[in-house]
């Protein structure tokens, strides 16, 4: 794998934030806070995620607490929702690229300290679920043991002194804008990986923003690089979704003389929340007519600034005959690059082509080429 960027500094050691960034904690605080605001009878639709994200406990209760005039003070907010919180902690996933991250680090012997917002207690419980986690953290701080959380720079220094390291030496990762300004104001370099959709252009203050742990790179950092990538695209746990092929908004023949077999995503919500916008590759099974290569686009395809998320498949084959209504099964296996927006559509096209090309040869190599036999693609339950 080529080096995308520079060196930008040589650091010495990587602070992590933890919800939002190593775990994927967005989607269960949008089903507590649903289920926990019916009963005051309001209704929770995510649009407060920005209010709420990075922020502490208290913080982000005292929020909602506010915008929703609940008839309640903070304090009983928190006492109500805190054991519904627990409850779901054992349900995290772990955002992607997380767990690959932290056993690369761990692995390089490369100083390692977790820095969340959270109580120590909630820290605790949730990555006691990750196995090795705790293990691989030199040091561990939570927002009750320091005077003031994010944005405040005290959490970060903390933590370098733990590593005993100077702060300049220290690698900063979070998804939030009150972890950015953190890791800024106590002279640390800082990876935003923004959690929240479409919210990259507010992470000026960042060194680096990226759009998932997928396309973080070490070695711009002066760490051990991953040594995972074949070929320019990187092997994934594979995953499966299907579903009968709709029209889509019609741009792919059209427009980019490129025709994609669109799927609804319709009952795929959590599974297209789990999985970051990007360029991915795998296995297509039509049930009337086989099995073929495949590469896929996930997003909101900048260039034409979609309001959804979808799912664009674009089977490498040419058919002769279109396959509306038909069912398609998919089997994601490999990661090509983050989504991006490009100057003009010529060059998109040309991207997307080569996106084909690179799918193209690495679906012949065996750690992908295996799963064509995939069940699933043939119309097996998982």
């Amino acid at each position: 794998m080529s080096i995308p960027n520079p060196l930008k500094k040589v650091v010495s050691g990587v602070i992590l934030d933890l919800d939002g960034t190593l775990l994927n904690t967005d989607g269960i605080i949008g089903d507590v806070l649903k289920a926990f605001l019916v009963k005051y009878g309001k209704q929770w639709d995510g649009r407060e995620a920005p209010k709420v994200v990075g922020r502490t406990p208290f913080e982000a209760a005292a929020a909602i607490v506010e915008d929703y005039e609940l008839p309640c003070g903070t304090d009983q907010f928190i006492a109500e929702i805190t054991p519904m919180f627990s409850d779901q902690w054992c349900k995290i996933k772990p955002c992607p690229g997380a767990d690959r991250l932290i056993r690369h680090l761990s692995s390089h012997n490369v100083l390692m300290a977790l820095a969340s917002n959270s109580p120590r207690a909630s820290i605790e419980s949730k990555i006691s679920h990750h196995q090795g986690w705790k293990e691989s953290f030199s040091a561990i701080i939570a927002s009750d043991e320091v005077r003031k959380g994010k944005p405040s720079p005290e959490i970060f220094l903390e933590a370098a002194k733990r590593l005993n390291l100077e702060p300049s030496t220290c690698l900063v990762i979070e998804d939030s804008l009150p972890g950015v300004m953190g890791g800024k104001a106590a002279s640390m370099e800082v990876v935003a990986v923004p959690s929240i959709p479409k919210q990259s252009h507010l992470y000026t203050a960042a060194d680096k923003v990226i759009n998932s742990l997928l396309d973080f790179h070490p070695q711009n950092w002066g760490l051990p690089p991953f040594e995972d990538w074949i070929e320019g695209t990187l092997p994934i746990e594979p995953w499966h979704i299907g579903g009968p092929v709709i029209k889509g908004y019609g741009r792919g023949s059209k427009v980019l003389g490129i025709p994609t077999a669109n799927l609804s995503t319709e009952g795929y919500s959590a599974l297209l929340s789990e999985h970051p916008s990007g360029v991915y590759f795998g296995w297509a099974g039509l049930s009337t007519r086989g099995v073929y290569k495949m590469v896929m686009s996930i997003g909101w395809n900048p260039y034409f600034n979609n309001t959804e998320k979808t799912i664009e498949p674009w089977l490498l084959h040419e058919f002769e005959e279109d396959f509306y209504g038909e069912e398609l099964r998919l089997v994601i296996v490999g990661y090509i690059r983050p989504e991006a927006n490009f100057p003009s559509l010529e060059i998109l096209i040309s991207s997307i082509q080569e996106d084909g090309r690179i799918a193209e040869r690495a679906l012949a190599l065996p750690p992908y080429s295996k799963f064509r036999d995939d069940p699933y693609l043939k119309g097996s339950t998982l």
